[in-house]
């Protein structure tokens, strides 16, 4: 307790600005500011194509590629010699004026080698619709 005497001079004036109506003023700033910002909703605004939508006039031609256990390559349902054939099969789907959709199946036996060749090749080709099929077997 401060207890004052007569004879003791004033106190000095204090120089500290009082900072509690600052800190008040900007926390209802801020409660304001976020009151009248839109709630943000992450959705993406897709146009959809609406009942009449046109129908592809032929579906895609399908090329079953498959890569056998011991690394051989199967083009729909018939075996290929080596890489070479697999490329000239590969560059002539390349060629069409429509390409093929690619669909390659691997043994569950297979090497990762043979496999990555196909899509490497498909890749360097230019053959743009390929995909990998039967992947559910290597799930676990």
């Amino acid at each position: 307790m401060n207890i004052r005497t007569g004879i003791e001079p004033d106190p000095e004036p204090m120089v500290d600005i009082n900072t509690t109506p600052l800190v008040d003023v900007l926390l209802v700033l801020l409660v304001m500011l976020i009151i009248t910002i839109p709630i943000q909703l992450h959705a993406v605004a897709l146009e959809m194509p609406g009942q009449n939508a046109p129908q592809p006039a032929e579906p895609p031609a399908i090329v079953q590629l498959e890569v056998d256990a011991a690394g051989r390559f199967v083009w729909n349902g018939q075996p290929l010699a080596d890489r070479q054939a697999l490329d000239a099969k590969l560059l002539e789907a390349a060629r069409l004026p429509e390409q093929p959709e690619i669909h390659v199946r691997a043994h569950p036996r297979a090497r990762y080698a043979p496999v990555a060749a196909a899509l490497t090749s498909a890749q360097r080709l230019g053959l743009t619709k390929i995909g990998l099929v039967g992947s559910e077997q290597f799930a676990r």
